[in-house]
């Protein structure tokens, strides 16, 4: 999962080299954590968050198929 969410995340910013993406995994759900370079940061969060809650989406249809559960956390 967090390749999928590094994948997009570069196609969206301007400067794909500073994203960082971590993967904290609990017992049932894992923490991914998306950080982007400041001047990117609204690229990700898109107006009025639609494009964070599109990648929040299509985490939870990948996660579904294997039965996991995740949760995309974006760091400014």
């Amino acid at each position: 999962m967090r390749e999928l969410i590094e994948y997009i995340a570069k196609a969206l910013v301007d400067n794909p080299g500073a994203v960082q993406v971590s993967e904290i995994e609990g017992e049932q759900t894992s923490v991914i954590e998306l950080k982007v370079a400041k001047e990117d940061l609204g690229k990700v969060i898109g107006k009025q968050g639609r494009t964070a809650r599109a990648m929040r989406t299509i985490l939870s249809a990948a996660c579904t198929k294997v039965r996991k559960r995740a949760v995309l956390e974006i760091i400014e």
